[in-house]
């Protein structure tokens, strides 16, 4: 689904991401990891399209959506407007959302509303409901949790895990809540300054002393309730 091999993000003499080589299978869910200013959203902002790398390489096979940090709403929009502008490419005979609101159930009696007065967590879903419009194979999300109470940010892991069984959609998760992101992926890649210093089964690297000391446990705590 994915192939990245020496990937090299440069902002000026500023390197974001400096050789970064990665894999992803089609239907599985892989998390990346790491602290603030690792290189995690310019990686996947290089995956998306968004910036350019500077040098290496980048395949895809099938159709792939992101899901910003913080959300991005346009919030003087309502729900379903901001829906229907996830499906913007595929034509206007391809804009129907009630098949995510059978996904997201929650946002049903929210379509007509606002987008810009949702809490952060309805935001979160209606973001991910724009992406899923356009109907990917791969969903690139950048910082699930940013913002949010473990409680809704655990309610919107479910969500993913279920696109995932019922969908087959990939997904590739970049997230700065380790254990957050080990509950819902069975692999993952650890990256720092740019570089990945550790990859693999989450149920290994979870339980590497090293690891964790070396990078764990110096992550920032999220935990602001929206």
């Amino acid at each position: 689904m994915l192939h990245i091999a020496d990937l090299v993000v440069r902002y000026g003499a500023a390197t974001a991401v400096d050789g970064v080589s990665l894999d992803i299978t089609e239907g599985e869910m892989v998390a990346l990891v790491g602290p603030n200013g690792a290189g995690k959203s310019s990686l996947v902002n290089a995956i998306s399209g968004m910036i350019h790398p500077a040098s290496g390489s980048i395949e895809l096979a099938g159709r792939t959506a992101q899901v910003p940090e913080g959300r991005q709403m346009f919030p003087d929009l309502s729900v379903d407007d901001n829906l229907r502008l996830g499906a913007w490419s595929l034509g206007r005979g391809k804009r129907d959302t009630a098949a995510i609101y059978d996904v997201l159930p929650e946002l049903v009696p929210l379509r007509k509303q606002r987008a810009g007065s949702l809490s952060g967590g309805q935001q979160q879903m209606v973001a991910i409901g724009r992406a899923l419009m356009a109907k990917p194979d791969l969903l690139l999300i950048d910082e699930l949790s940013l913002g949010l109470a473990p409680l809704i940010s655990e309610k919107l892991v479910e969500h993913l895990r279920r696109i995932n069984t019922e969908r087959g959609t990939t997904v590739l998760l970049i997230e700065q809540e380790v254990d957050l992101a080990f509950d819902l992926c069975a692999r993952a890649y650890v990256i720092e300054a740019g570089r990945i210093v550790a990859s693999g089964d989450t149920a290994i690297l979870r339980e590497d002393p090293a690891l964790t000391a070396a990078y764990f446990g110096g992550f920032e705590k999220r935990g602001t309730a929206q």
